[in-house]
């Protein structure tokens, strides 16, 4: 590894700030180094560079995922509203880096909202405001239900000014706001803001977060009304004592869920984990799908009864990405209810972290297969290393596969075609750079479908390969997909000149099977006959031969026999039994025997006009091959 490279991962190490990595490419071009030199830092400074983005971005997510863990278990050992509320937007404020987070209160009696928590706000008269329904940028929220962000509060004229807000707005300095509602079911109770003394722009994805923070300030509250309702109940119910015990056991699971649920994202547990923790403190089996979320979807992140069941959408950024389905438990307690609840959202966390990862190594294993193909004059070295950081068996024999979803012609327009082929080219792609991650192999997005690059298993061809991953793509996909395959590729690493003189064979295999109406099949050269003779690089004639009258001749060599030479010259005769005793001066019963004895050994269709081409062309290059080598 060379100095350059190691000053890029000392940079990397201790975190430095992104002006610094252009100092290494600096101070080579000052010593005079080569454009060969330099182009190689630069690309060294640009794959550093999107380490230490990637990098970033998972400390980001991390943090995210952290502060919204430690409000879950803030809410778990729920005692004082106003502390988990203070935690809340205090959070609100340091992940989304604003100089001001606060939260408001509906007033249903006095029909406006009032604020009820501020962080790092300094007027007094801010602090105290209170907006009627519909009024300044929270009213809007409030009344709607709906997020609303503004660049610059005071030049937007969506929102309705009043004298009173706008006076404390701009007492405190304020210019752009993000404001997101707290809901319990359709009803809005508050509003949770985030804020900045200067213009900027909210990204989608802290609109996300502030809505996450937003339904757990929620929960916290409808948490505090439910143990308020528990206490007034003491006072008011002769059968006090089953209900504090009723209660305090279902708080006590909630609290014992949220521990479990907070153990597992920090070891690495998976949505099955999940689900099976849940399972165990509500006392019934729950299961995540990716389908059926149902009414769910519309309950705005709240459990739905379906039937004996409870269903909570597994969601993320107005994505329904699954549910959780409780079975077992028809008559669900109201906080049992909202520890389904969380658990969704904890699992739509998993998933969205999950998917980030998946993307980022797909993209990794495509971009190496990309510069196997495109740049093989690349830096052996450094492919092996790229390669072993994913996992990928560079020892074993691998087969190119090029893939291809085929669609009959219709009626659609030329703009729907279009879009549906695009759509079409993702899901195979998305579809296959899964099994490549499985198989440890590579894929990646080219020519109109999918190219991949897998190793073969023990005793396994290319034949074979090409037929399970047309028939796992076709499966995942549920539609047809065509697969053609290469002959098999020794130590693609070391020789990345063969990769892409394999691809080209694999195009031609799969270009050929579509010819011959064999789409949504997989198939190598060696699957086609004589037109795999054709297609193939390699031009195996001794393997064609073997394989379509291997048997014939290995007969004649262990009993002696006649059978190619009779072969040979029943073709000669046009299939005529009758010349051909003449020609083999022989009785016509021993013709049709010996052609009895072929039938037994090629199979009853050898006299099929195509097994008959084959073989005809199989009989003149052996003849060939016997001639050369003097047999």
């Amino acid at each position: 590894m060379s100095h350059e490279h190691v000053s890029y991962l000392e940079l990397l190490a201790r975190g430095a700030g992104t002006e610094a990595y252009d100092r290494p490419v600096l101070l080579a071009r000052a010593s005079g180094a080569g454009p060969e030199e330099l182009a190689e830092l630069e690309e060294a400074k640009q794959l550093a560079l999107r380490v230490r983005a990637e990098l970033e971005g998972r400390r980001r997510r991390e943090a995210e995922l952290s502060a919204l863990f430690a409000t879950a278990h803030d809410l778990a050992g729920l005692r004082d509203l106003d502390a988990v509320l203070r935690a809340i937007v205090q959070r609100a404020r340091s992940l989304l880096g604003t100089e001001v987070a606060y939260l408001s209160l509906n007033d249903p009696a006095a029909g406006d909202t009032y604020m009820r928590v501020t962080e790092g706000s300094v007027s007094a008269r801010f602090q105290q405001v209170r907006l009627g329904m519909g009024e300044g940028l929270g009213g809007l929220v409030a009344q709607t239900a709906r997020p609303y962000v503004t660049e610059d509060y005071f030049e937007d004229p969506r929102f309705q000014h009043t004298r009173t807000i706008d006076a404390a707005v701009r007492d405190e300095g304020l210019v752009a706001i993000l404001g997101v509602p707290l809901s319990l079911g359709s009803q809005v109770i508050g509003v949770l803001f985030a804020a900045d003394r200067r213009a900027r722009i909210f990204e989608r994805e802290q609109v996300a977060l502030l809505g996450s923070l937003a339904a757990h300030a929620a929960v916290a509250i409808d948490t505090a009304n439910l143990l308020a309702e528990t206490r007034s109940a003491l006072a008011e119910l002769e059968r006090a004592n089953d209900i504090i015990r009723e209660h305090s056991g279902v708080i006590e699971r909630a609290s014992e869920v949220h521990d479990r649920l907070s153990e597992l994202v920090l070891h690495g547990g998976g949505v099955h984990d999940v689900a099976d923790a849940v399972s165990e403190v509500l006392g019934g089996t729950v299961e995540f799908t990716e389908a059926g979320a149902g009414s769910a979807r519309r309950a705005g992140g709240h459990a739905v009864r379906e039937g004996d069941d409870w269903v909570a959408a597994v969601s993320a950024g107005g994505e329904t990405l699954g549910a959780l389905v409780l079975h077992g438990q028809p008559d669900l307690d109201p906080v049992d209810q909202r520890t389904l609840e969380r658990a969704a959202l904890v699992t739509s966390l998993l998933l969205l972290a999950r998917r980030s990862a998946g993307e980022a190594e797909q993209r990794v294993r495509g971009e190496l297969l990309d510069d196997l193909l495109d740049a093989p004059d690349r830096d052996r070295r450094l492919l092996r290393e790229r390669a072993a950081r994913l996992r990928t068996d560079s020892e074993a024999p691998h087969v190119v596969l090029a893939a291809r979803i085929d669609r009959a012609a219709d009626d659609a327009s030329e703009a729907d075609a279009g879009g549906r082929e695009s759509a079409d080219r993702q899901r195979l792609w998305s579809a296959a750079s899964h099994l490549a991650a499985t198989r440890h192999g590579l894929a990646s997005a080219r020519d109109g479908g999918t190219v991949l690059l897998l190793p073969l298993g023990p005793g396994e061809g290319a034949a074979d390969l090409a037929r399970q991953t047309a028939r796992h793509l076709g499966g995942t996909l549920r539609e047809p997909v065509t697969v053609g395959a290469s002959a098999p590729v020794r130590m693609p690493l070391d020789r990345p000149d063969q990769v892409a003189v394999a691809y080209q064979e694999a195009r031609r295999c799969l270009d050929a099977l579509v010819l011959l109406h064999r789409s949504g099949q997989g198939a190598a050269a060696e699957d086609l006959g004589f037109l795999g003779l054709l297609l193939a690089d390699g031009r195996d004639i001794d393997g064609f031969v073997g394989r379509t009258i291997g048997q014939v001749v290995a007969y004649d060599r262990r009993r002696g026999t006649e059978l190619v030479r009779t072969l040979d010259a029943y073709f000669a005769s046009g299939m005529s039994p009758a010349r051909t005793k003449d020609e083999l001066h022989v009785h016509v019963n021993t013709v049709a025997q010996r052609l009895e004895r072929v039938g037994r050994l090629l199979g009853p269709d050898w006299q099929s006009p195509a097994r008959a081409l084959e073989i005809q062309l199989a009989l003149r290059l052996h003849a060939l091959s016997d001639a050369v080598t003097g047999t």
